[in-house]
C-alpha cells in the first residue's frame, strides 16, 4: 500500500503558528468531549482512548485532554453533537472529503457549502467521491536510530496491523478498522511514541495538480480547515514536497 506520505509535509506547515495550534486543540477537546461521553475511563472506553492518542500525537498538552474530558460530564452533557460528512470537488477535478463535529446541521453546511462555492470547488452529493478512498487505521512514527523498519515491522504485525509503509522521516502503520484500537495499545504499550494515530480516509489514487489549479486547491483546503465545525479534511492530491514550493 502506497501511503499517504508527504504527511510530515503538510502537519509541519500548518503548524507553525499559534492559531492553528489552538484551533486543532479546540476541534480535538470537542472529540474528547463526544468520545468521554460513553465513559470518562479510557480503560473501559477504547473510543476515548483512541483520541487521547491522537491529542497526545498533536502534543496536547494534559490538562487541556483532562478539561476536555471533564467538559463531558459539565457544560457540554447537555449538547448534542452529530457527525456529518461532506463531499465535493475541488480544483482540477480533485476529490474532497470533510468530516464536521457539529450541534447545528444547518450552520455547518452552509459554511462548508459557502466556502466550496467560494474557492473554487463544488459540494457534491453523499458518495460521489468516498468511493475513491479506503478507510484505515493509520499511525505515524517518526524514523529515528533507535527505531528500525525491522523492528517496527515485526512488532506491528504481531500486534495485528496490515502493513508498514517506510518513508524518508517517518513509518506508517496501516491497520483494518475494526483493528485499529488493539494496535495502537500494543505499540503504545511498547514505549512507541506517536506522530498521529487515527482513523483515516486514504486515496486510492492521487492527482497532480499545478499553477493555478494547485493555489486555488490550498486556498480551499486552508479556508475549510479553520471552520470551527470541521474535523478533518480528506483529499487525494499529491502536494509537493515544501522545499519544492519555496
Amino acid at each position: 500500500m502506497s501511503g499517504h506520505s508527504k504527511w510530515a509535509n503538510i502537519k509541519n506547515k500548518k503548524a507553525k503558528t499559534d492559531a492553528v495550534r489552538g484551533r486543532i486543540f479546540t476541534k480535538i477537546g470537542r472529540e474528547l468531549a463526544v468520545a468521554a461521553k460513553g465513559g470518562a475511563d479510557p480503560i473501559t472506553n477504547s473510543k476515548l482512548a483512541d483520541v487521547i492518542a491522537k491529542a497526545k500525537a498533536n502534543n496536547m498538552p494534559n490538562d487541556n485532554i483532562s478539561r476536555s474530558i471533564k467538559k463531558a460530564a459539565g457544560e457540554l452533557s447537555n449538547v448534542n453533537f452529530e457527525i456529518l460528512t461532506y463531499e465535493g470537488y475541488g480544483p482540477g477535478g480533485s476529490a474532497v472529503i470533510v468530516e464536521t463535529l457539529t450541534d447545528n446541521k444547518n450552520r455547518t453546511v452552509g459554511e462548508v457549502r459557502h466556502s466550496f462555492d467560494k474557492y473554487n470547488g463544488a459540494l457534491g452529493n453523499a458518495g460521489c467521491v468516498s468511493f475513491m478512498f479506503d478507510t484505515k487505521g493509520v499511525i505515524v512514527i517518526e524514523r529515528t536510530l533507535d527505531m528500525t523498519e525491522d523492528y517496527l515491522m515485526e512488532i506491528a504485525i504481531e500486534a495485528g496491523a496490515d502493513d508498514v509503509v517506510s518513508d524518508e522521516d517517518v513509518f506508517e502503520v496501516f491497520t483494518d478498522v475494526s483493528s485499529f484500537s488493539e494496535v495502537r495499545k500494543y505499540l503504545e504499550d511498547k514505549g512507541i511514541k506517536f506522530l498521529e494515530a487515527q482513523i483515516q480516509l486514504i486515496p486510492q489514487n492521487k492527482v497532480t495538480l499545478e499553477g493555478e489549479d494547485l493555489t486555488k486547491f490550498e486556498i480551499l483546503y486552508d479556508k475549510l480547515d479553520e471552520l470551527d465545525d470541521v474535523q478533518n479534511i480528506y483529499h487525494n492530491v499529491d502536494l509537493p514536497d515544501e522545499e519544492d514550493e519555496e
